[in-house]
């Protein structure tokens, strides 16, 4: 199932503004309470929609990261993307944007669907947890963050996680996502 807009417009958790409502806006919303009424986030540095731009062969694109969580410092720390779909689907191109995400990359990030999810260690690739469980309270967060290494990425190792980001995005998302990918091949 793809997000499509459902007509109507929601005030948005963290910003307050008035937003499109979509198919999937609803579970987004409900992701960013949990993330500051139950676990702790500070609202002011938790931001919704984050822009991940990249270049490939000299084509721009862009595709927004559903929650990108920003230190004292303005650097993003925490990834949070959301899936319509089997979560461990996801966990590869979560890692890819956690790495690629501007200021990156980020040590910790979290796929979820809101029923499933898994954490993920940015670094190496590997599940450190699965479940709603492994949403991690903020200041547990902020432990595991301090304690992570923070490596930023060769323009080589930035190139290779770009071509797979952008075909994650471009398989998953196909010519039915309104986000900015090239059209798809002509079926024969």
């Amino acid at each position: 199932m793809h997000e499509t807009s459902l007509g109507g417009t929601l005030r948005d958790y963290l910003s307050g503004e008035e937003i499109d409502e979509t198919t999937f806006e609803e579970f987004r919303q409900l992701l960013a309470r949990l993330l500051v009424e139950e676990k702790g986030y500070p609202k002011d540095r938790l931001k919704a929609k984050v822009p991940l731009k990249y270049c490939v062969e000299g084509e721009e694109f862009e595709r927004s990261i559903d929650f990108v969580l920003y230190d004292e410092q303005g650097r993003p720390v925490f990834l949070v993307l959301f899936c319509a779909g089997e979560v461990a689907t996801f966990e590869r191109e979560t890692v890819c944007a956690a790495r690629l995400i501007e200021g990156g990359p980020v040590p910790y990030a979290l796929v979820t669907d809101t029923m499933d999810a898994t954490l993920l260690d940015v670094r190496t690739g590997e599940e450190i947890a699965r479940s709603m469980d492994a949403v991690p309270d903020y200041e547990r967060l902020m432990r595991m963050v301090g304690e992570a290494e923070f490596t930023p990425l060769t323009d080589e190792q930035r190139e290779r996680q770009t071509r797979v980001f952008h075909t994650y995005c471009g398989f998953v998302c196909g010519d039915h996502c309104e986000c900015s990918l090239p059209p798809m091949p002509p079926k024969k």
